[in-house]
């Protein structure tokens, strides 16, 4: 499914949490770029120049081991991102957990943007107009994931970290 290998370890959190060091039953990452592809909404997580933080789910779409989404340029997200590209992106569910960091870059390939433009109008059935300059899509490669099962939290917790 994805041509990136991100490897995979335990996350970095405090010994009270109880996650043994031996890393369990993480999955594979093709497995977690499935549910990232299948997820309706995505919840974006930026911050604002003061320091506040600002969460808003989006619809968009995993293409070449990228999540591509879009908003307005005047947007609170779109200014943020402007000011301070660093996101975290989580998907809907709390119980099966991908949570992905970085920091997205505005799409400018034609035929990057044509990818996403045809996959989000198969995925929602919507075409989002590219000649509109108030609007722009953004690509984020992650640089870090967090995943896992709230069933198993201790077994399936792990860290996802691209070299790229």
């Amino acid at each position: 499914m994805t041509g990136r290998s991100p490897t995979s370890s335990r996350p970095h959190v405090p010994a009270t949490y109880g996650i043994p060091r031996e890393l369990g039953n993480a999955g594979t990452w093709d497995a977690i770029a499935e549910k990232i592809a299948a997820s309706r909404n995505y919840w974006i997580a930026s911050t604002r120049p003061d320091g506040r933080p600002h969460v808003m789910p989006v619809w968009g779409v995993w293409v070449d081991d990228q999540l591509l989404f879009g908003t307005d340029r005047k947007s609170t997200k779109g200014r943020n991102i402007a000011a301070n590209p660093a996101i975290v992106v989580h998907l809907e569910s709390g119980d099966d957990v991908v949570v992905l960091e970085g920091e997205p870059r505005e799409v400018t390939d034609d035929g990057l943007l044509s990818l996403y433009l045809d996959a989000y109008h198969a995925k929602y059935a919507v075409r989002p107009d590219a000649s509109d300059a108030a609007t722009v899509t953004y690509a984020l490669r992650p640089s870090v994931a967090f995943t896992w099962l709230e069933s198993d939290y201790l077994n399936s917790a792990a860290r996802w970290s691209f070299d790229d």
